[in-house]
C-alpha cells in the first residue's frame, strides 16, 4: 500500500449532507435567493423587493379564513375530454399530469368559511393547473360557487389567476364566459355582493368575463392584467406602450379597478368591504 493510500484510509469518512432542493427560492422579481421558510412566513411575498409570488388555493384559504378553517366544496363532475383533443399529447394525459402535480381536480376550487367574522364563499383559481385555464370544470365550479353563496346568503369572492380559455375544449370553453355572466346576474338578483381579487396573471377569456364584473375590483400589487399580450397590441397599433401597461397600478390609475392591496392587508380589507356591502342584509 502506498503512503498516499494509507493516509487516505486513515482519514475518517463523513457522509455528505444533502441540501433540500426547496430550501431556497429564487425571487422572480429581483432574482435574489430567499430562504423558503422566510418566504412562507411572509405570505409568499419577497421580503427584499415585495414581489407577490403566485400561490394556490390551499395557501390562499389558509391566509384568508378565520382560524385558517374552511370547508371546500366538492369539485363538479363534467365531461373530461368532450372533443377528444390531441396535440403533442392527449388532453386526458395533460389533465392527469396536472392533477398529479397540483393535487387538485381542476383550476378553480371553492370553499366556505369566515373572513373577519363574515360568512363568505371564496373561489381561487390555480395558475399552476394548466395555467389556470377556463374550461368546463372551471365554468361549472364558478357557477357552483355562486349557487353556494346564494344558498348561504353571503358574498362570493373570486381570486382570478388565468391565461384564458382552455384551447383543448374549444368553443365549449368560450361558452363559460356567458355562463359565468348569467351566474353573476343571479347573485345580483339575490342582492348579494360579488367581489373580484385580481392576481398575477389574469388574462384572456377570464379577463373578458367574470374577472372584470365585480361590484368591487381589488388587485394585488404589480399583477399582470390583460386581455391580450403586449406584443400583439404593439404590433397592431404600431406604437410603444408604457412600461407599466397592463399592471395593477396602471389599471388603478385609469379607473378600471377600485384598489390595489398588499397581501398582508388583504384579509382585513376584504373584511371591511364585505362589512360595508352586507350591512343592510345584516340589519
Amino acid at each position: 500500500m502506498s503512503w498516499l493510500n494509507s493516509v487516505r484510509n486513515a482519514i475518517p469518512f463523513v457522509a455528505k449532507r444533502e441540501t433540500p432542493e426547496n430550501l431556497w427560492h429564487k425571487c422572480k422579481g429581483c432574482g435574489q435567493m430567499v430562504f423558503t421558510r422566510e418566504l412562507e412566513d411572509n405570505l409568499y411575498v419577497c421580503p427584499k423587493c415585495d414581489h407577490h409570488d403566485r400561490i394556490g388555493p390551499k395557501e390562499r384559504f389558509h391566509q384568508l379564513f378565520d382560524d385558517s378553517s374552511c370547508s371546500e366544496l366538492p369539485a363538479p363532475k363534467v365531461p373530461e375530454d368532450p372533443l377528444k383533443f390531441r396535440d403533442q399529447k392527449r388532453y386526458v394525459d395533460r389533465l392527469k399530469a396536472a392533477r398529479t402535480d397540483n393535487s387538485e381536480q381542476d383550476a378553480l376550487v371553492n370553499a366556505r368559511g369566515a373572513i373577519d367574522g363574515h360568512h363568505v364563499v371564496v373561489g381561487v383559481q390555480d395558475f399552476g393547473f394548466m395555467g389556470g385555464s377556463m374550461g368546463l370544470a372551471v365554468g361549472e365550479a364558478f357557477v357552483r360557487g355562486v349557487e353556494a353563496a346564494i344558498e348561504d346568503r353571503c358574498p362570493y369572492v373570486i381570486f382570478t389567476a388565468s391565461g384564458g380559455a382552455r384551447m383543448q375544449e374549444g368553443i365549449l370553453s368560450l361558452m363559460q364566459m356567458p355562463r359565468s355572466t348569467v351566474a353573476i346576474q343571479m347573485l345580483h338578483d339575490a342582492g348579494l355582493p360579488y367581489i373580484v381579487v385580481l392576481t398575477d396573471p389574469t388574462s384572456g377569456g377570464v379577463m373578458a368575463a367574470y374577472a372584470m364584473l365585480g361590484d368591487v375590483q381589488i388587485a394585488e400589487p404589480k399583477a399582470t392584467l390583460a386581455f391580450t399580450g403586449r406584443r400583439v397590441i404593439e404590433s397592431t397599433i404600431r406604437e410603444k406602450l408604457p412600461e407599466d401597461f397592463q399592471t395593477s397600478e396602471y389599471y388603478l390609475e385609469h379607473g378600471m379597478i377600485d384598489m390595489v392591496v398588499h397581501r398582508k392587508d388583504l384579509k382585513a380589507q376584504l373584511g371591511t368591504v364585505i362589512g360595508y356591502l352586507t350591512a343592510r342584509e345584516a340589519a
